[in-house]
């Protein structure tokens, strides 16, 4: 408990009552320090962090989070941060197994954070490599299914299918060299220039916050929740499958607003995997998606579609890329090309100005002591919390000349192996990407290291949340807003509860949001699963307007 150095607090002593002053326990330091409830345990080393429970725990996770992604990429390409549910659910299960070896007196190493930290490394990599691998995007994109929908370029040098074999060496090649590439500015990005990364940031509180015995009973809560509200989910997509036999059936076609709306793909399709990402993504995100899906479907395409014939051919069918579809498609990928334009030159820019201000404050700190009057800059003391972590960070280091070595390995491997892969590509584009990937590379991890900014730094923080951003506008321009209604629902659930009780809505928000997107992500699986084996749905609920079903009443009576 923090308390002024003034004060006392009155302690009990065997019966003795004897005032303490905040010295005698240590001061605010002590008894605000995260590190210090972890003073007396061993840290290990680097090779028994990485243990065979660790690694059988990560690769269950990631199997879980990699269907997840991969329902999401495919179909909004909004993917949530995992951190929190692959850092809970890594703790949950490794320390239910060391509970249970404990018990029975077979336990020789304890759970450690750093243990925990290792599996919500390993989930978050393996389920990133299903977003960032190209699987929803340019793998995908380079098929031929997806090349006959374009009349231009589809002959079968700009053709390359799928496959598992030449997709796994790839990915191998590639997904090392950020790596490599940014493994030597570790102690640059985080020792001296003292970057906060507030993703890693948090996630590593709440691992920390897991790990003391208040944490690790409010984690044994959170789990609870998720599990509740994974088994809902799980079933409610069980329920649904019983009434989609057929294009256009079931729940998720449930025409909440109209016909004429769902026409238009504005309906709410009861997906507990929208919900939950809704209630996890910030609610700019979320207002930005629906601001977008009213523009396009609500308003720009209704009034192009009355321009066929004068705007367009009205020959063509309603998925050519020279009717309709293409103002969806080049509308949608103009605006998603703008904003990445944008973020990459705010994070350039501020790349730079930061490297300048750590420089120039460098430079200042280097003047020397002129005559009585000046003074030497004093260096900013560090807490207990700093120096330890320092020390820990500090203390198992990959050696630079080893991350140089496998840059330049990668790169001669990607030189001549990619070519092979991909046939025209040729080895100097590859060369010149190598050279300038750790300049990329560095930008983006300064850029993370600092407080993201945004066009409502410009305008000031009263108009910042009226902001809509252009990316999340984007999707919906092609896809329709029934997700994005989904994920407003989610808002409001989390709005209402935090205005109920802020403190429980922020405890377990992210643990029921996780449990809505696991349940029915993992549904996917047995789904898929009873596709393959040919067994159907019995139900088809379809949704049809007065006229047209006294005419499907018609023809059935007759």
């Amino acid at each position: 408990m923090a308390m002024d150095r003034s004060s006392s607090i009155t302690k009990k002593t065997d019966g003795d009552e004897r005032d303490l002053t905040a010295e005698d326990v240590g001061g605010d330091e002590k008894s605000a320090s995260i590190e210090r409830i972890f003073e007396g345990k061993e840290v290990p080393p680097w090779q028994r962090q990485l243990t065979l429970r660790a690694f059988v725990v990560s690769f269950i996770l990631a199997i879980l989070f990699t269907f997840i992604v991969m329902k999401l990429n495919l179909t909004t390409g909004i993917i949530p941060s995992l951190n929190v549910s692959a850092g809970l659910l890594g703790f949950f299960f490794v320390k239910t197994w060391t509970k249970f070896l404990e018990k029975s007196g077979l336990l020789k190493q304890p759970f450690t954070r750093q243990e925990n930290t290792v599996i919500q490394t390993c989930v978050v990599a393996s389920s990133g490599i299903a977003f960032s691998g190209g699987f929803g995007s340019y793998l995908f994109g380079m098929s031929e299914i997806v090349a006959k929908q374009s009349t231009e370029a589809n002959d079968p040098q700009n053709i390359k299918d799928p496959t598992l074999a030449w997709m796994i060496g790839f990915l191998f090649v590639v997904s090392f060299l950020g790596l490599f590439s940014v493994v030597p500015l570790r102690k640059i990005m985080i020792i001296d220039f003292k970057l906060t990364y507030p993703s890693g940031t948090a996630t590593a509180h709440l691992i920390n916050s897991f790990h003391t015995p208040q944490g690790a009973k409010l984690a044994k809560k959170q789990v609870r929740a998720l599990g509740k509200f994974f088994s809902f989910s799980f079933l409610w997509g069980f329920f649904q499958w019983f009434f989609t036999a057929g294009d256009d059936c079931g729940f998720v076609s449930f025409p909440t607003f109209g016909l004429q709306a769902y026409a238009n793909k504005f309906y709410f399709d009861f997906s507990a995997t929208y919900v939950g990402v809704g209630m996890i993504c910030p609610y700019i995100i979320n207002v930005s998606l629906l601001v977008g899906a009213i523009l396009s479907w609500g308003i720009m395409w209704p009034l192009i579609l009355q321009k066929k014939g004068n705007w367009y051919s009205a020959e063509y069918s309603s998925s050519s890329l020279h009717g309709l579809q293409g103002y969806k498609v080049f509308i949608a990928i103009a605006m998603i090309l703008g904003d990445g334009l944008y973020n990459f030159l705010k994070v350039l820019g501020r790349t730079l100005f930061g490297l300048y201000n750590q420089l120039r404050d460098k430079n200042d700190n280097l003047v020397l002591p002129v005559g009585s009057e000046s003074t030497t800059p004093s260096a900013p003391v560090q807490s207990y919390d700093d120096q330890r972590r320092t020390q820990l960070f500090l203390k198992d280091q990959i050696p630079t000349w080893f991350a140089v070595v496998g840059y330049v390995t990668i790169a001669i491997i990607s030189t001549a192996v990619l070519p092979h892969i991909f046939h025209p590509l040729r080895w100097y584009y590859i060369v010149v990407i190598y050279i300038f990937a750790p300049v990329l590379a560095f930008c983006n991890a300064y850029g993370c290291g600092l407080t993201d900014w945004s066009l409502a730094d410009v305008v000031g923080p009263r108009w910042a949340r009226f902001i809509p951003l252009p990316m999340a506008m984007a999707i919906p321009f092609y896809l329709g807003g029934y997700f994005a209604i989904d994920m407003c629902v989610g808002s409001l659930i989390l709005f209402v509860w935090e205005k109920l009780n802020k403190a429980k809505a922020d405890a377990f928000g992210p643990a029921v949001a996780s449990g809505l997107i696991c349940g029915d992500g993992i549904w996917t699986l047995p789904s898929s699963i009873l596709a393959l084996a040919g067994v159907n749905p019995p139900i088809c609920m379809k949704f049809l307007s007065r006229g047209a079903n006294a005419r499907v009443d018609k023809l059935l009576g007759s």
